[in-house]
């Protein structure tokens, strides 16, 4: 049975996917430091081709049921340049897009894929250097019938993601930002860098046992 859709496309805009792109500066570990588990991505999800680099942009968010494809295919066509396209699929037997699809996807300037599915044409896909974050890989394809909203929410590999949403993916993993947060959270990030990066190991190592040998302590724990 295909759906009818209920909510129109709401592309990222540029002014949107300019300030998202700065988030491409800050590592994922020190995004999953500020925001905590909740905003992570699980495991599941990774760099299909390696070294893959940092990419960052707001969310264009698609749902495609087990079996069917169509609104990726859809999805390619409408999200504005500097989107991450984020798929809600966790099907294991089809593929969600190929070697075409992510060529007419990075021409048209969308930055990753991070799907909660798997692709094929793996090869293709590393050799055009284009960043995808998925389960895996499958040759088959699966079909085009079904219609979903496209820019609704989805949850993709433990995480919430709404449109505009900020997603920031590298070779540690997928962090997702809350658009409502991005602000607070760009501004915690680079002041955490900032302490960071003037702090000699000789003062972490000493901050770092201080801290651990209070917890010990505190646990009763005695040596």
């Amino acid at each position: 049975m295909t759906d009818t859709p209920t909510a129109a496309p709401v592309p990222a805009s540029e002014s949107a996917s300019a300030s998202a792109s700065v988030f491409a500066e800050i590592p994922t570990t020190t995004l999953a430091d500020v925001l905590g588990r909740a905003q992570v991505m699980g495991t599941g999800i990774r760099p299909l081709w390696s070294p893959v680099p940092r990419v960052a942009g707001p969310a264009f968010t698609v749902r495609c049921p087990p079996g069917d494809n169509l609104m990726l295919h859809a999805a390619i066509h409408r999200a504005e340049p500097g989107a991450v396209i984020v798929v809600e699929s966790g099907d294991p037997d089809y593929a969600l897009a190929g070697g075409n699809v992510c060529a007419v996807a990075q021409r048209r300037g969308v930055v990753a894929f991070v799907a909660d599915g798997l692709i094929r044409d793996l090869a293709e896909v590393r050799e055009m250097g284009f960043p995808v974050f998925a389960r895996g890989v499958i040759p088959f394809p699966g079909g085009k019938k079904v219609v979903t909203p496209l820019n609704t929410e989805v949850h993709c590999a433990g995480v919430t993601v709404n449109a505009g949403d900020i997603v920031v993916a590298d070779e540690e993993g997928i962090v997702v930002v809350p658009s409502a947060r991005a602000e607070e959270t760009l501004a915690a990030a680079r002041a955490k860098l900032a302490k960071e990066a003037g702090e000699t190991l000789d003062a972490w190592e000493d901050a770092h046992r201080t801290r651990i040998d209070k917890i010990l302590r505190d646990q009763g724990f005695e040596g």
